[in-house]
């Protein structure tokens, strides 16, 4: 059991990153204006109106690593904890690298090869270290799930990223569900990586809500989010009560992993690359239907709290408690699937 401590430290390491994230992010801001980094509404798919300075991400990934290198300084880790938060940055850092350059070469960015290419084999860093799916057999079969799953969240955090504050307020609240399902135990690496995450998100967001000072993560931030939570995910026992707790994951990420699934099953009936950007995110069809954009994060938000809370829940009880708890969530899923499939995107 994790003492009163840790999580003392834990606040701290959460705190720190909330400070350097959100002190670093008009700095980075400037330094994009000053260079002319700017994400410009060149292509169809893109809802903002006007250039926004980028590259957001850069602060992110300040407050992100420069909480877990501090926290490293008044903490006294075990040598677990600190060998897989070294492979949770360096893969962090490959793929932040990536996103920096994708930002920088936009309109269109790297290919979704390359991006699939280096995501892959970030994840096999984490495999190298130990990260990995471990409920499967034969081996190679958790070994080609965990690059699966590492690649699919990180470009669903990314894919998401269409709306001010829409990825950074789900990767807090992810962030908070691992960090509240790992608390009791000694995943000390899932605690301490978790709460700096979140931290790093919540310093960014008020200045992506600003319409004087507005920033954009970047992929560099979005993708850097998705794969530090695809960590995350790999890293606790989830339950010993029933063995459907090890799809709790599942719950934590469930609207990024929604509007991922939701977007290309329409593109591929439309006859089009699953790939490729387009208008179909849940996100902007609520906006058709009237929603305003506060109101969509807002609305998203408290749905991942609320799916974060049934993960928690699924830990505790029962099998056939789970069983039903993944059954009425199934069955609200598909009436959402159905109502905003009526939306005519056109």
């Amino acid at each position: 059991m994790i003492g009163h401590s840790h999580i003392e430290l834990l606040v701290r390491a959460a705190f720190t990153a909330f400070v350097l994230s959100a002190a670093a992010t008009p700095l980075v801001r400037l330094f994009a204006l000053r260079m002319g980094w700017l994400d410009r509404p060149e292509t169809e798919v893109k809802t903002h109106k006007k250039a926004v300075p980028a590259l957001g991400g850069v602060a992110v990934w300040i407050g992100f690593a420069g909480a877990l290198v501090a926290t490293r300084y008044y903490t006294d880790f075990p040598t677990g904890t600190l060998y897989r938060l070294r492979a949770v940055l360096l893969g962090a850092a490959m793929v932040f690298v990536l996103g920096v350059i994708d930002d920088l070469k936009k309109p269109l960015g790297l290919g979704w090869k390359s991006k699939m290419g280096v995501q892959a084999l970030a994840a096999a860093a984490l495999i190298h270290f130990g990260i990995q799916i471990n409920f499967l057999s034969p081996d190679y079969l958790g070994t080609a799930l965990t690059v699966l799953w590492v690649v699919g969240i990180t470009n669903a955090v990314n894919i998401i990223d269409i709306m001010d504050g829409l990825a950074a307020s789900q990767a807090a609240a992810a962030a908070l569900g691992f960090w509240l399902i790992a608390m009791p135990s000694e995943d000390l690496y899932v605690n301490f990586a978790a709460a700096a995450l979140m931290g790093a998100a919540l310093g960014f967001l008020p200045w992506n809500f600003s319409s004087r000072w507005k920033i954009f993560m970047g992929d560099s931030g979005s993708m850097l989010l998705g794969f530090s939570l695809a960590a995350l995910a790999l890293g606790t026992e989830y339950t010993l009560v029933n063995p459907l707790g090890v799809y709790a994951p599942l719950l934590i990420l469930a609207v990024p992993m929604y509007d991922t699934f939701y977007v290309m099953a329409v593109r591929m009936a439309k006859g089009k690359s699953p790939f490729l950007g387009s208008r179909d995110h849940f996100a902007l069809r609520l906006e058709r239907m009237g929603f305003t954009r506060p109101q969509i994060v807002a609305l998203s938000l408290f749905a991942s709290l609320v799916l974060s809370v049934c993960a928690w829940l699924v830990t505790l009880v029962s099998t056939p408690w789970a069983a039903a708890i993944y059954i009425v969530l199934g069955i609200w899923v598909a009436v959402i699937t159905w109502l905003i499939s009526q939306v005519d995107m056109r």
